[in-house]
């Protein structure tokens, strides 16, 4: 059985993981993931008990009870690269021994919901919808960096991508995964189902030009016209698919779900969108409790 080297896994002097700031026994069967810190105290103040709190840099969590259920919100900040390290140390705080740095035999699977928030490519998808992503595109670097990607991963919907975009040999192969089948039916009351485009940045991954012209000429478009199996692409964010695919290939379960904040094929947004994430976080915690 390997042990983990004290540089590959770092655990802190207060026994707690090395980014997170969070010890094991802090951490809930049941994660809720937010990207901005201070969406953290949207969902903790629904907690009937506080149990614990800490947090490092954008690693800002809470530990508590809602309904009598034990939960943990977490902030992850923006993109895959912060998803990498959130997924692997929530991993790592339920399946790895701290004291022996060894994987333990029986795995636990946590349940994991984010709440984020993206733009809507579909023109019948308007400001202040929910949206599931069932499936999502990463076109992030993120899963061809894991062994095993395609055990989890639909080559077929990748290829399809990859033809209609005409995408550049230069950049990273696309990645496409399905989101936990008990977390869709769990949450299909609340949301929309929906196809989502995961990128590895906010202007010119997702087609968005302002002084810099993107690699990608018309990517909004070709985008918004993509069909796969009678599937189109809903919405476009940043943290889906690499939440979905690192879920998949360790063995938990994981669901996405965005409140549509923009537009793309209107162009319009809306940055007054708490009232409308309130009632996405209160909807929500009452299905995952």
């Amino acid at each position: 059985m390997r042990t983990i080297p004290a540089s590959e896994l770092i655990i802190n002097e207060d026994g707690s993981i090395f980014h997170l700031h969070m010890r094991p026994d802090q951490l809930a069967g049941k994660v809720v993931l937010v990207g901005d810190p201070g969406r953290v105290p949207m969902v903790a103040d629904r907690f009937s008990q506080i149990e614990c709190q800490g947090g490092n840099r954008e690693f800002v969590w809470v530990t508590g009870r809602y309904r009598n259920e034990r939960m943990t919100v977490l902030s992850t900040g923006i993109g895959s690269d912060n998803i990498d390290i959130v997924m692997n140390e929530l991993d790592a705080l339920v399946n790895i021994d701290f004291d022996t740095r060894t994987v333990r035999g029986d795995r636990t699977s946590l349940t994991i919901l984010r709440l984020g928030t993206s733009g809507a490519v579909s023109a019948d998808i308007p400001l202040g919808s929910f949206v599931m992503a069932s499936h999502s595109i990463g076109t992030d670097p993120l899963a061809r960096y894991y062994k095993g990607a395609s055990s989890v991963c639909d080559v077929a919907l990748e290829e399809a991508f990859m033809k209609h975009i005409e995408w550049p040999d230069t950049l990273s192969r696309p990645y496409a995964v399905e989101a936990s089948p008990v977390m869709r039916r769990r949450f299909e009351p609340i949301a929309t189902e929906g196809l989502t485009l995961s990128a590895p940045g906010f202007y010119a991954p997702q087609g968005r030009q302002l002084a810099l012209r993107p690699e990608i000429e018309g990517l909004t478009d070709k985008i918004e016209s993509f069909r796969h199996n009678g599937r189109a692409i809903t919405n476009i964010e940043m943290e889906s698919a690499s939440i979905a695919f690192m879920a998949a290939l360790m063995g938990h379960h994981a669901l996405t779900i965005c409140l549509v904040i923009a537009q793309r094929h209107d162009g319009e947004s809306d940055v007054n969108y708490n009232d409308s994430m309130n009632t996405l976080i209160a909807a929500s915690l009452a299905l995952l409790a």
